[in-house]
């Protein structure tokens, strides 16, 4: 139950990325132009995670992380000191550090204070008010709350700030459609809900707003013309990938998503209600930190020394995590868990408030 931390994949999607990975190394160094092949595969899974989530080829970036999307759009703005960047108090640190590192370089870093895993929108506006970027999460890792995006995008957008989504608790456990979210720009990954592999994000950035930025990092994948004498960036999100990667886990990215799709994202996120809601039932109102009713997988519940919880949890073959704010554990239930094993948990949890 740490599916919002790493999703164990199906065998089949590891082993779609180490037939591809056999089949790049071995046979077509000698058959075909490796860089051509890579090409075409990267080509293949922009077109299918532009078409998971709602956008166009063009404003989807292969990525290796939602750290590495974030990070990506915050080198491509041409900073300067007084300029301010807005985020919550509930951020990952991958929505966290790269704002402390341009603090340092003078940038204001506003932060909203929230309560229990919630935003007021009224604080949200006051913060965003002559800021260049807001930065939230859509479901936050702390709580597993639903932030309301599409309106803190529209708060932001009337400050005349960039709106950029971590979306990473996202894709795999609920619907998601950037057209609907209205934002410049969504990071996110597929190792988590979707069930893919380590390496294999995403970033969306809108075709327009793309053409504003200017990455730091430039590679032959970023340009139009890598030996062009001046080069041009690429256009829309594809300046944000730089060289050689490796093609597997993006191979593995887009057998996630197929797989995910077949199923059916809404009877997922259905299940996964029901899942969550039966396991916030079973605990005490006054140890539950997440909402009585859940808006997403992520589970977040008070013992009084965490670390020690799962550990003993684990001894039990129960896997979840600690987090450090707030001082709980979060268990992360996905479709595939059962509802002897919500009920397994929480007898395994009756010794923490007996």
């Amino acid at each position: 139950m740490n599916f919002g931390a790493h999703g164990p994949s199906p065998r089949y999607v590891v082993e779609a990325a180490n037939e591809y990975g056999r089949t790049f190394e071995y046979e077509v160094p000698v058959d075909e132009d490796p860089y051509e092949t890579a090409f075409r595969t990267y080509d293949r899974t922009r077109d299918r995670v532009a078409s998971f989530v709602g956008a166009d080829a063009d404003e989807i970036a292969l990525t290796e992380s939602t750290t590495a999307g974030i990070n990506a759009v915050a080198d491509a703005i041409d900073w300067q000191p007084g300029d301010a960047v807005v985020r919550t108090d509930l951020e990952h640190p991958a929505g966290v550090l790269p704002w402390e590192r341009l603090r340092q370089e003078g940038v204001e870093v506003r932060v909203v204070e929230t309560e229990g895993g919630r935003i007021d929108v009224d604080d949200f506006a006051d913060a965003v008010d002559g800021a260049r970027l807001a930065c939230f999460s859509a479901v936050t890792w702390t709580h597993g709350t639903r932030l309301p995006v599409s309106e803190l995008v529209d708060v932001a957008h009337e400050a005349g700030a960039l709106a950029l989504v971590d979306a990473v608790q996202v894709p795999g456990q609920l619907p998601l459609s950037v057209g609907d979210w209205g934002a410049d720009a969504v990071a996110a990954a597929g190792h988590k809900w979707l069930l893919g592999l380590w390496g294999g994000g995403f970033l969306y950035v809108d075709r327009a707003v793309a053409e504003t930025l200017e990455p730091r990092t430039v590679g032959y994948r970023s340009v139009e013309t890598p030996t062009a004498a001046a080069y041009e960036f690429s256009p829309g999100a594809r300046r944000f990938e730089v060289g050689s990667s490796n093609p597997g886990p993006h191979v593995a990215l887009a057998e996630a998503i197929d797989a995910i799709e077949e199923v059916g994202v809404d009877r997922i996120a259905d299940r996964i209600r029901d899942l969550a809601g039966r396991l916030t039932e079973g605990v005490p109102e006054d140890r539950l930190r997440s909402p009585t009713r859940p808006g997403s997988g992520l589970v977040t519940i008070d013992v009084d020394d965490p670390a020690a919880t799962v550990d003993r949890l684990a001894a039990e073959g129960i896997v979840v995590r600690s987090l450090p704010s707030p001082n709980a554990i979060r268990a992360s239930v996905h479709a595939v868990n059962t509802e002897s094993e919500v009920d397994r948990l929480l007898d395994a949890l009756d010794s923490e408030w007996a």
